[in-house]
């Protein structure tokens, strides 16, 4: 059967971008691919590669960012700590939703989380000489694998999904013993299984990270999104969002605006680091930087060492977010249901076609809908078809994804975001997917 895309548009422009294997394509990689196959037949992917937030940005933020435009701020350096209400408005955040303490002066904004982690595992890893290795709990954001590689790192995983529960303590310890972890990473929502991590596990996680002394960077960029629970995202009262927070003081949660906000073209995030954490001294600091707090490193020698700041205009936008979404004045969980209703409709279709979802259980209830999900194929004989063959086959779809290998997992599928696909796509997504099975069960 012919494809929608001819095969040689995909083939050759892999070959010119030197991929080989899109077991090992990162994401920017896939898109490249999709733009060229676009401009060359004239046909429109549906695009399931990019977490692309799929919603205008926050009016609030727009306004307040106009407003800072006009002031002339873009003539001023911003303080590398950050912009004194945004710190206000980012520890008000944090107690409101998350019902977690942290001063104001201990909240520091970051080019987004992806600069922010990047500081992250940069700042653990001189910490302690003998502690250069990063503990991923995967599946996890790809990019986030390749700064410890940039960085020189060395890496250790595990997949959540196996080792639920109790289990966890056990699988922690036997890495955390070995004395050589630096630091701890992990998405709640997870990407890209959307897996949740209960009170439970984090209690375990928090313990463990006390016990041996480890730092824990919660990434929380998908912030409320686990839509099983009812009440989430309402200030100032439970349910709050589950964090690692109550159970250590050895922690740092990266708050974005990418997701919740749509605000990711302006790349801001917060990093809130535990007051105890930011204020501790670490000998090996002091030596190699003359600054002994782990928090004033972050700020004056890592983050000051890659961009002297986060733009001073976003500054003022993510603090009037944030202060509109405590004040009760802007509900952010409402607008992004959205991502909800679309991985539904998505992974019914899907169903419907052939494929199957990878990660289809949160412990023992089915996973819930979100921003990401997973999905695989089976042969005929009932074999996974191998992740990177089955996107370079649905890439001759017209439908994208990236390689379930590169998030650190180790079944055979891919990782769709449901943010980015519109109405009028779903008929679309149905008839290709249908196409593509047709051609491929028998």
């Amino acid at each position: 059967m012919d494809t929608l895309i001819p095969r040689q548009v995909i083939d050759d422009f892999l070959s010119e971008m030197e991929v080989t294997d899109l077991n090992r394509a990162s994401i920017r990689q896939v898109l490249m691919t999709v733009w060229n196959a676009e401009n060359v037949t004239g046909k429109e992917f549906i695009h399931l590669e990019m977490g692309m937030p799929g919603l205008p940005p926050s009016a609030i933020g727009v306004e307040a960012q106009k407003v800072a435009l006009d002031r002339g701020v873009p003539s001023i350096y911003p303080d590398i700590t950050g912009i004194a209400d945004l710190r206000t408005q980012a520890s008000r955040f944090v107690k409101a939703f998350l019902n977690t303490d942290i001063e104001a002066k201990h909240c520091t904004p970051t080019c987004g989380t992806m600069q922010g982690t990047f500081a992250a595992f940069m700042l653990c890893s001189q910490l302690c000489p003998e502690r250069d290795t990063i503990l991923y709990i995967d599946p996890g954001f790809p990019v986030q694998k390749m700064q410890a590689s940039v960085l020189g790192l060395k890496k250790a995983s595990f997949d959540l999904a196996d080792n639920r529960g109790e289990k966890l303590r056990d699988t922690l310890e036997g890495f955390l013993s070995k004395g050589n972890i630096c630091c701890i990473i992990y998405s709640n929502p997870n990407n890209p299984t959307w897996m949740c991590l209960t009170e439970g596990e984090l209690q375990i996680i928090g313990e463990m990270a006390t016990k041996y002394d480890t730092v824990i960077v919660e990434d929380l960029a998908y912030f409320t999104m686990d839509f099983r629970r009812d009440g989430l995202g309402i200030p100032w009262q439970p349910p709050y969002q589950a964090t690692v927070s109550r159970y250590t003081d050895n922690y740092m949660m990266m708050l974005s605006a990418s997701k919740i906000f749509s605000y990711a073209g302006e790349r801001i995030s917060v990093a809130c680091i535990s007051d105890k954490l930011y204020e501790r001294s670490f000998e090996a600091l002091r030596s190699r930087y003359g600054i002994s707090r782990f928090g004033a490193a972050y700020a004056f020698v890592m983050l000051y060492t890659m961009s002297s700041g986060v733009t001073h205009s976003v500054q003022y936008a993510m603090a009037a977010m944030m202060k509109a979404a405590v004040d009760g004045k802007y509900n952010f969980r409402e607008d992004i249901r959205l991502y909800e209703r679309n991985t539904r409709r998505i992974k019914e279709i899907m169903l419907k076609n052939g494929f199957n979802i990878t990660y289809d259980k949160d412990i023992d209830e089915p996973v819930g809908g979100g921003f990401f999900f997973t999905f695989g194929y089976n042969l005929p004989d009932g074999t996974p078809m191998e992740g990177g063959q089955l996107l370079h086959e649905l890439l001759y779809y017209g439908v994208s994804g990236i390689v379930l290998s590169s998030t650190g997992s180790a079944r055979q599928g891919l990782r769709g975001s449901s943010s980015y696909i519109r109405e009028d796509q779903f008929a679309v997504l149905d008839e290709r997917l249908r196409l593509f099975n047709e051609a491929h069960k028998f």
